[in-house]
């Protein structure tokens, strides 16, 4: 080689070593050329971008494109016209609710009436009743009844005093500090102005002589805050030509959305016809009707119910049974509890009866309960528990009461009823259905229902023999089967 030609010779190696691998081997294969590795993609394919503005608009603007568009818009609002359509036809369609009657406080829970409030509070009068307060809140109790509480003499017309307390009772700062925190945790107070209380003639011999003073009276003790006022022996008073004086004076106008005074009457032995008349020639707010003994046919209680039912409306009717105290040594208390708190109208009760109080028992034994047995007296122990189980099946039931529509202003439907036994049925519009079914007989019984609208079975709900009848036991309405001194609450639901 010459010397002219070495240069060119010496520049192709280097363009040759130039175009090896970084990771190209040495001769030698004792060395490498870095540790990167560099892999150049042989014919890449060109990546979609998408359409320009241009060619979308072109594309977008073909017949199929166009007829799509307009097809997804006719199903869009048909599909919206037909949603609208459904939800009309089903508010049209559903049942509509009934409306929510009328009513007032003496409507929505049981009253209790205290006659010796001395006896009740262990002689500390209107303020004794005061400390029971937080006891009869538990029972679920809307208005106690008191007395009667004013000043008079037996027999003696000229020494009443209607407007004036009995001083073995208390003051009249006493019955205003009981107002306060009685109505305070919602709890109505009623006095029973009933004028010659501690005889027969409860309005002497002549009512019209005493009706002017029971005028002033209520008005009185209307504006000291008092909800209501009880007359016994209705029918007296009633007659007299003052009377619509008296009910102007309590029943008067007020405010919406004002508590109402309630004008309360009560009679005993009288014939059904007799007391359906006096409700509708007194126009009292509530009348309480003393209901047969349950010693007595349950057809009479049929028919006693369905007569008063039938002609007045249930907010004006209010129960309570006569003889009470008298009858529960051969009468389980649990089956009057059950037959008031589920009768269409509002229960009455007289002190006691809560615990199942029996005749010639001191009402001391009333807070028996809230104080420990003898650990060492076991009769004691065992009537102490009775009458705290007593007591819990009458909370229950006030309870169940004032949360069940159909048990608190519902249809009432009779479904049986023969010498010694008695059913019936509450209902309201889409709420729980109640049948109350009691024997007091001293043999077993099967009941038939009547009504066919009636489900194969229902849930247990109370029981005054849980051992026998457990509560939310399924039991079978066909023939419903029921022992001796028992009674069972059954609940189903609307069916639609």
């Amino acid at each position: 080689m010459s010397k002219g030609t070495e240069p060119k010779e010496v520049e192709l190696n280097e363009l040759d070593q130039e175009k090896q691998p970084m990771t190209a081997e040495t001769p030698t294969d004792s060395e490498k050329n870095g540790c990167v590795k560099v892999k150049v993609a042989e014919d890449a394919e060109v990546k979609f971008t998408g359409l320009s503005k241009e060619e979308l608009m072109r594309v977008a603007g073909t017949t199929g494109w166009v007829r799509i568009r307009w097809i997804l818009l006719v199903l869009f609002w048909l599909g919206w016209v037909g949603m609208l359509a459904g939800a009309v036809v089903i508010i049209v369609q559903a049942p509509r609710c009934k409306p929510i009657p009328d009513m007032q406080w003496w409507n929505e829970g049981p009253l209790y009436k205290i006659s010796d409030l001395n006896a009740f509070s262990g002689d500390k009068g209107i303020k004794g009743v005061e400390e029971k307060l937080d006891s009869l809140n538990q029972l679920k109790v809307k208005g106690l009844i008191l007395g009667p509480i004013h000043s008079v003499q037996v027999d003696q017309l000229a020494t009443l005093d209607l407007k004036t307390i009995n001083p073995e009772v208390g003051e009249e700062k006493d019955l205003d500090s009981l107002l306060e925190r009685a109505h305070k945790k919602g709890i109505s107070i009623v006095l029973d102005l009933t004028p010659n209380y501690n005889r027969t003639l409860a309005w002497f011999s002549n009512a019209a002589a005493v009706a002017e003073k029971l005028r002033d009276a209520c008005a009185y003790w209307r504006h000291k805050g008092v909800d209501g006022f009880l007359l016994s022996d209705l029918h007296q008073i009633a007659s007299v030509h003052t009377w619509q004086s008296i009910r102007d004076v309590v029943q008067a106008n007020t405010t919406e959305g004002t508590k109402k005074t309630a004008l309360i009457g009560s009679v005993t032995s009288l014939p059904v016809d007799a007391v359906s008349q006096l409700l509708n020639k007194s126009e009292v707010d509530l009348l309480l009707i003393g209901l047969p003994s349950l010693v007595h046919s349950g057809v009479d209680h049929a028919l006693a119910v369905n007569q008063l039912y039938s002609s007045h409306p249930q907010t004006s009717l209010g129960w309570s049974l006569t003889p009470l105290i008298s009858t529960f040594e051969a009468m389980p208390i649990r089956l009057h509890h059950m037959l008031l708190f589920t009768l269409p109208g509002t229960p009455v009760f007289t002190t006691g009866v809560e615990v199942g109080l029996k005749k010639g028992e001191s009402l001391h034994v009333i807070w028996d309960l809230e104080n420990l047995a003898d650990e060492n007296n076991k009769t004691a122990k065992i009537v102490r528990a009775e009458r705290g189980e007593v007591r819990g099946f009458f909370k229950t039931l006030s309870d169940l009461r004032g949360k069940e529509r159909a048990l608190l202003h519902g249809d009432y439907i009779p479904l049986h009823s023969a010498t010694f036994s008695f059913a019936f049925l509450r209902l309201w519009d889409q709420s729980e259905r109640f049948i109350t079914a009691l024997n007091w007989g001293d043999v077993p019984v099967t009941m038939m229902f009547s009504n066919n609208d009636l489900p194969a079975e229902a849930r247990v709900r109370l029981s005054t023999d849980a051992e026998k009848i457990a509560v939310d036991n399924m039991v079978l309405l066909d023939k419903l089967e029921l022992e001796p001194k028992q009674a069972i609450l059954l609940s189903y639901p609307y069916a639609g």
